[in-house]
């Protein structure tokens, strides 16, 4: 009886593990998605901002156990998953802006001072289309809408003439003491 325990006890069983293989099998599981992971922050660039550094598993450099990798590889994919549902939530929210840009263009009465930014488009640049009454106040009471595009970013000579106006104000800043 007592040989029948032993025998089936964990303890007596005796795994080989290829560990050059299983190494070998984690570094390109690794490999794999920190190259996804970099697509990703690619495409998400100026859109979405996403966690892309790796941390060091210690001080100082050495190689890694198996359990070490294991980690490393479960969090890049945990990293990987988080970026993909950013992405995805971003596309939905560029999607349904850019649907309510083409309904405020149908009928720009229907949305009163709304405003859609190109940044909410998902497009480069500055620049917003706002629905708002032709001719003021009197367009406003008549019922006539329209949408209009900003011309975009400001002029870069007037942003520096502001940068420099504000910088010499705080000089100028009385001191007391």
């Amino acid at each position: 009886m007592v040989d029948l325990l032993e025998r089936d006890s964990l303890t007596a069983l005796r795994v080989e593990v290829d560990e050059l293989g299983a190494r070998a099998e984690l570094r390109r599981q690794v490999g794999y998605l920190e190259r996804e992971l970099a697509g990703l922050f690619s495409e998400a660039f100026g859109r979405v901002e996403l966690d892309y550094g790796v941390a060091a598993v210690s001080a100082e450099p050495r190689v890694l156990d198996l359990g070490e990798l294991e980690r490393l590889r479960d969090e890049l994919a945990e990293r990987v998953a988080d970026a993909r549902l950013q992405l995805r939530e971003r596309s939905r929210f560029e999607t349904a802006n850019h649907e309510l840009l083409r309904r405020m263009l149908a009928s720009p009465a229907d949305f009163k001072w709304v405003q859609v930014s190109r940044d909410d488009l998902g497009l480069p640049g500055c620049g917003h289309w706002h629905s708002r009454p032709r001719l003021g106040p009197l367009g406003m009471l008549m019922g006539w809408w329209r949408v209009k595009v900003s011309s975009g970013c400001p002029l870069a000579g007037r942003l520096t003439a502001v940068e420099q106006e504000a910088q010499g104000k705080a000089t100028e800043a009385p001191r007391f003491g």
